[in-house]
């Protein structure tokens, strides 16, 4: 086990024959236990990490925290790399962790690298606000990878009758092994987005002459599960997860260009496309995948334009196993779907009824 942050010793005094140290093991449980709280105290964790850890019943990660970093505070990062303390905790925030004191330790090494390549686009011009809003859309995919990278890493690598202090040094171990190794796979996939969102952009000449962004206009489809709330009050957390996962996968697999999934959040999927008839294709064959897996109904809605939140209320108003759209998704696609009026809708934030229409794959594409 190695030890990456300060030592802040542990009080030798400390008995950890107590039973608040010991309470509910028996036997060889109890003698794995003490060794193992031995162990951290002579790694430097402090009683107080210590008693924490046991009351959270997660004494065997200890190490793996430590390994990944929690070894230095924002006002030592500021000093290393010149960006502002309360920049990089503001920042800690939006990435959707909890917001530390400045003199809190839990950066690592490689925040302080993070840190000043924040700074180096902050001197290049970016706003801070625009840093923020970066940080916030990091935060949204890398708390999803992350926890599917612990799910997986504890069903590869958890042992049916470990010890707290095997699974404490293997995981350790086998964190220091493969942490680095995800940064090329992370930075590779970052890299492959980025070229395609350049080859999807334009910059024509309103562009260079106003100096302004061009204003794109996209077709958006939403897509959820029906009930998915009601079946979290039915099932165990690992079966809801799964059930969230399959629709994940089932979303992934699904989607084509010029069609992209943006993300997945839960019993919902997201999709963008720069033409509407590519994203109601697929949306159906997203229904259709998803009745043939066995899951709850799955509902979308697809709007042309660039609000989000209309087409999750165009979804909203669409019935189990179908795919609901505006006016002008179906004008734009009239030909290649079968299509039938579903009445008119009171969306929230539309001013007035919504016209919409339900899209099915095309009669005569069934033949």
């Amino acid at each position: 086990m190695v030890a990456n942050g300060p030592d802040i010793g542990q009080d030798e005094t400390v008995d950890f024959d107590d039973d608040q140290w010991l309470a509910g093991l028996d036997g060889s449980e109890r003698e794995q236990r003490r060794k193992l709280l031995r162990l951290l105290a002579d790694d430097g964790f402090s009683e107080q990490e210590l008693r924490v850890a046991v009351a959270e019943n997660r004494l065997a990660l200890l190490p793996v925290d430590r390994t990944l970093g929690g070894t230095h505070s924002a006002r030592e990062i500021e000093q290393r790399s010149g960006l502002p303390a309360d920049v990089l905790v503001r920042m800690r925030r939006r990435v959707g962790l909890t917001e530390p004191r400045v003199d809190e330790r839990v950066f690592s090494e490689t925040d302080i690298e993070a840190a000043r390549s924040t700074k180096m686009f902050l001197d290049a011009g970016f706003s801070e606000d625009a840093i923020i809003e970066i940080t916030a859309v990091l935060g949204e995919g890398m708390s999803r990878l992350a926890a599917t990278i612990t799910a997986s890493f504890l069903q590869t690598f958890l042992r049916k009758g470990d010890s707290e202090e095997e699974v404490a040094l293997r995981f350790a171990q086998l964190a220091e092994q493969l942490t680095p190794a995800a940064e090329p796979i992370l930075v590779s996939a970052f890299n492959a987005h980025l070229r395609d969102a350049v080859r999807r952009g334009m910059l024509g000449r309103r562009e260079l002459a106003t100096g302004e962004p061009p204003e794109q206009q996209l077709c958006i489809c939403f897509a959820d599960l029906v009930g998915f709330t009601r079946l979290g009050s039915e099932l165990a957390v690992g079966e809801v997860g799964s059930v969230a996962g399959r629709l994940g996968r089932l979303a992934a697999d699904t989607v084509r260009p010029p069609v992209r999934l943006v993300k997945t959040i839960g019993d919902a999927a997201m999709f963008v496309s720069p033409e509407p008839a590519p994203i109601v294709a697929v949306a159906l064959e997203l229904v259709d995948a998803v009745a043939a897996e066995d899951l709850p109904s799955l509902r979308a809605g697809d709007y042309f334009g660039n609000t989000v939140n209309v087409a999750s209320r165009v979804t909203g108003a669409a019935r189990p196993d179908s795919v609901l759209c505006t006016a002008e998704v179906r004008d734009a696609c009239a030909e290649q779907f079968d299509w039938s009026f579903a009445g008119r809708h009171r969306l929230k934030g539309v001013a007035g009824p919504t016209p919409l229409y339900r899209a099915r794959k095309s009669s005569a594409g069934r033949r």
